[in-house]
Parts: structure tokens; sequence; C-alpha cells
């Protein structure tokens, strides 16, 4: 499971890291931009402030 979520992990980062870059300047608005352009989590949820840091925590 450990690995999974890492996998995951690599591959929703560069995505945060990209809106970062764009401007945003919180967990939540990205939360928010990931929601609207249809990016779900890893079991296929929404997104919230907290799901983004575990992410950045994650890296």
């Amino acid at each position: 499971m450990t690995a999974s979520a890492d996998r995951f992990a690599a591959n929703v980062l560069p995505i945060i890291r990209e809106e970062q870059n764009a401007g945003a300047t919180s967990l939540r608005e990205i939360a928010e931009v990931l929601n609207a352009h249809g990016v779900v989590t890893a079991r296929g949820g929404q997104w919230h402030a907290k799901s983004i840091n575990n992410i950045l925590e994650r890296s």
C-alpha cells in the first residue's frame, strides 16, 4: 500500500507544483483547482487541503 501511495503521489505532485507556480497560494486553492479539472484522489474522491498536504509531505 505504501508503494502504491508513493506512486500516486509522484504522479500528482507535478500537477500540484504546476498550480503553485501558476499562483495558487493555499492548499485549499490547489484542491479546488484539482477538483475543477476532474483530477480524483487515489480513492476516487474529492481533494481537500489535508489531502494536498499529505501528498506534499510524502514527496
